[in-house]
């Protein structure tokens, strides 16, 4: 076996500190040019498992409909003496999953994971929320024309049948479930005052690069993007924000 003398290591030539500066700078440079790649390759997992997770609960909703004789599952604002798709009061930071699975919906869609959105990574406690979606206030109950008093109802419809939905035309017109901005849940239901007098009352999630994960009563899912610069969780909204007069065109029909 040959044996390099210590002599000869000595010879060896080495890197100097330039070198081993311009090595370093050559890392420094792809990490930069891969870190948005991994960062938009995040994100569009997190959309794709939000989507995933609005077509397994469309279609336990469907499911629902169909051993109910055509009735939809139960939506209430909360809290509420009567059982509906969720149970409670709720909010971003509640980790207790009892809300989802005493709900009408647990036995048709049974893991947990799916009511809450990927790209929710929060924690409380060190423990996620919950639930990141809520459903339609316009579909599930009457609620909406009981507010008729205020004005906030109005003459739009709400569909408790699936037949409601189905006779106008509407199953692919019409949202189910949305995610919604931490800043306005508070329940299972999503409030859209469509006289407009609180506009973006509940307001949409915008996780998914200023989008939010919703689904529609044919099952179809989409993210629904806000354009509008004045489309801001917690700030007065106009009346003629393009993003909540489409948002209204979705949620019910005169």
């Amino acid at each position: 076996m040959k044996v390099i003398s210590a002599e000869c290591l000595r010879r060896m030539p080495g890197f100097t500190l330039v070198e081993l500066m311009v090595v370093l700078a050559i890392i420094g440079i792809l990490a930069a040019l891969l870190l948005p790649v991994l960062s938009a390759t995040k994100a569009r997992a997190h959309t794709a498992g939000c989507l995933n997770n609005l077509r397994q609960l469309s279609l336990g909703w469907k499911m629902y409909a169909d051993d109910n004789n055509g009735t939809l599952t139960i939506n209430l604002p909360q809290p509420s003496v009567q059982t509906a798709w969720v149970v409670g009061e709720i909010t971003p930071a509640t980790t207790n999953s009892a809300v989802i699975r005493q709900g009408l919906l647990f036995p048709y869609v049974v893991n947990p994971a799916v009511y809450h959105c990927p790209a929710d990574t929060m924690l409380w406690n060190g423990a996620p929320g919950v639930l990141s979606y809520s459903m339609n206030g316009w579909m599930g109950s009457r609620t909406m024309n009981q507010e008729d008093a205020n004005g906030v109802g109005g003459p739009y419809r709400t569909f408790v049948r699936e037949a409601e939905i189905a006779v106008i035309g509407a199953t692919s017109r019409l949202w189910v479930l949305v995610d919604e901005d931490p800043s306005t849940l508070n329940d299972g239901w999503f409030l859209v005052t469509m006289n407009d007098a609180q506009p973006f009352a509940s307001f949409p999630g915008i996780r998914h690069q200023r989008g939010a994960g919703m689904n529609f009563a044919d099952g179809h899912t989409l993210i629904f993007r806000l354009h509008s610069p004045e489309s801001v969780p917690g700030v007065q909204i106009s009346p003629a924000d393009p993003d909540w007069l489409l948002f209204k065109q979705m949620t019910t029909e005169p």
